[in-house]
């Protein structure tokens, strides 16, 4: 069996985003809705800001999905 064609690789998705795809790729990663993942960043900014950071730090270091292999 191939190992690399089943691992799961976290990328931003291009079908799932609204701003970045940041949080649809890290839902599709973790097997999650992607309302999940925005209401958790959302409720992180409300309690003090650093999702602002964070978002800001996978929208830099997350590649976005290649469509050739999507």
């Amino acid at each position: 069996m191939n190992e690399i064609a089943t691992q799961k690789k976290l990328v931003r998705t291009r079908d799932e985003r609204m701003i970045a795809g940041v949080c649809g790729g890290i839902a599709r990663y973790a097997g999650l809705d992607p309302v999940i993942i925005r209401l958790a960043l959302a409720a992180s900014i409300l309690l003090g800001g650093a999702g602002v950071v964070l978002y800001i730090a996978a929208w830099i270091i997350v590649p976005e999905e290649d469509t050739a292999t999507a």
